[in-house]
C-alpha cells in the first residue's frame, strides 16, 4: 500500500472516529426530559399514574400524610409547581395557596369539569355558626361554607371518570406519540372505575341499617350515590369541637339504632369521636375519604381501587348489608 493510500485510510478512520465522539456527545448533552405533570390530590395523582405510567414525571403536590385541608406549599414546591408542564388541581376551595398564583404552563381546576354537590343546609348552617364562635379555624373551611360546595368529588366514580377522559386527552396533548397507549390505559382504568360502581351497587343493594356515623362528613357523594345516610358528629368542618349537646344526641342515637361502629378520618383528631364510642360501647374505625392517603398506604402502594374496596367492606358491615 502506498503512502498516499495510508493517508487516506487514516484521515477516513478519524473522520468516522470523530463522528462516533461527536454523537456520544450529542447525546450527553440532550439527555431525553420527561414532562413533569404535578396533581394536587390523590385521586387525580392515582389516575395519572395509571394512564402515564413511567412515561412522564408525576408527582402529587400533597405530600403523603399531610391533610389536604391545613396544607401550604414549600417555595420549593412552588418552583416545582410552576415549572411542571401540566397542573392539575382540585378546585372547589381545597387549595386556597392557588390564589393568585401564576402558572407557567397548562393548568386544569378539575372542580369546573365535574358534577359537585352542595353541602347539606343544616350542615352549613352549624359551620357558619361554628366560624362565630371559633377564633382557631382554617381560611379554606370558610371558603368551603361561603361557597356552599362540597368538594370531596372524587367519591362519586363518576366524576373520576370524567377527570381520567380529561387528564387522559391533556396527557395525549403533551406527548402525542403515547396516544394509543394512553388510550389503551384510560380504557382499563375506566372499566376499573365501572366495575367498582357495581359493586358498591351490589353490596349497598340490602341493608338493615341506613345510616353510618362519622365524626365529619366527608362522604356525601358515597352516601347519595348508593343511598345510605351520614350522620355527623361535626357537620362539615374537620376541626369544629362538637357541643356537649351534640355529643349527648348522638350518644343516645348509637345506642337506640344499635349502630355498632363509628368511623373517624386518619387526619382528623378521633378524640370526641372515640368518647363517644367508649360511652356507648361501640367500634372505632378508619373510613379514608381520599383527598390524601397515609404514609403507610404509600408504602404500601394503595390505589384508589384498593382504598375504595377497603370502605366498601366497613360501610357494608357497618350498614349490616347482605
Amino acid at each position: 500500500m502506498n503512502f498516499r493510500n495510508i493517508i487516506f485510510v487514516l484521515v477516513i478512520v478519524v473522520f468516522v472516529l470523530q463522528l462516533l465522539v461527536m454523537k456520544e456527545d450529542s447525546q450527553i448533552q440532550t439527555p431525553s426530559k420527561k414532562p413533569l405533570i404535578a396533581l394536587s390530590t390523590f385521586s387525580l395523582y392515582d389516575i395519572t399514574k395509571h394512564i402515564a405510567e413511567d412515561t412522564m414525571d408525576v408527582f402529587m403536590i400533597l405530600p403523603f400524610g399531610v391533610d389536604a385541608h391545613s396544607f401550604e406549599p414549600t417555595p420549593k414546591l412552588m418552583t416545582n409547581i410552576y415549572k411542571s408542564d401540566l397542573v392539575v388541581y382540585s378546585g372547589a376551595g381545597l387549595e386556597p395557596w392557588i390564589d393568585g398564583f401564576e402558572f407557567k404552563n397548562s393548568v386544569i381546576d378539575m372542580s369546573r369539569h365535574v358534577k359537585l354537590m352542595k353541602i347539606d343546609s343544616q350542615e352549613e348552617h352549624e359551620q357558619h355558626h361554628h366560624h362565630e364562635h371559633e377564633e382557631h379555624h382554617h381560611h379554606e373551611h370558610e371558603h368551603h361554607a361561603h361557597n356552599g360546595i362540597d368538594p370531596h368529588y372524587w367519591l362519586d366514580i363518576n366524576n373520576m371518570a370524567i377527570a381520567t377522559k380529561l387528564i387522559t386527552k391533556k396527557l395525549i396533548e403533551i406527548s402525542p406519540d403515547n396516544k394509543s397507549f394512553y388510550e389503551k390505559n384510560r380504557d382499563s382504568y375506566l372499566k376499573m372505575l365501572s366495575l367498582l360502581d357495581a359493586e358498591y351497587k351490589k353490596r349497598l343493594l340490602t341493608c338493615e341499617k341506613d345510616t353510618i356515623v362519622v365524626n365529619h362528613n366527608a362522604f356525601s357523594y358515597l352516601s347519595n350515590s348508593y343511598g345510605f345516610k351520614v350522620e355527623s358528629l361535626s357537620g362539615f368542618s374537620p376541626e369544629a369541637e362538637p357541643s356537649a349537646k351534640n355529643m349527648a344526641k348522638l350518644i343516645e342515637h348509637v345506642k337506640e339504632d344499635n349502630i355498632s361502629t363509628l368511623f373517624y378520618e386518619s387526619f382528623v383528631s378521633d378524640r370526641a369521636i372515640k368518647s363517644i364510642a367508649n360511652e356507648a360501647h361501640v367500634k372505632v374505625d378508619v373510613l379514608q375519604p381520599l383527598g390524601n392517603i397515609t404514609a403507610d398506604e404509600a408504602a404500601k402502594k394503595l390505589s384508589y381501587e384498593d382504598i375504595m374496596r377497603v370502605n366498601l367492606e366497613k360501610i357494608s358491615k357497618a350498614l349490616e348489608c347482605r
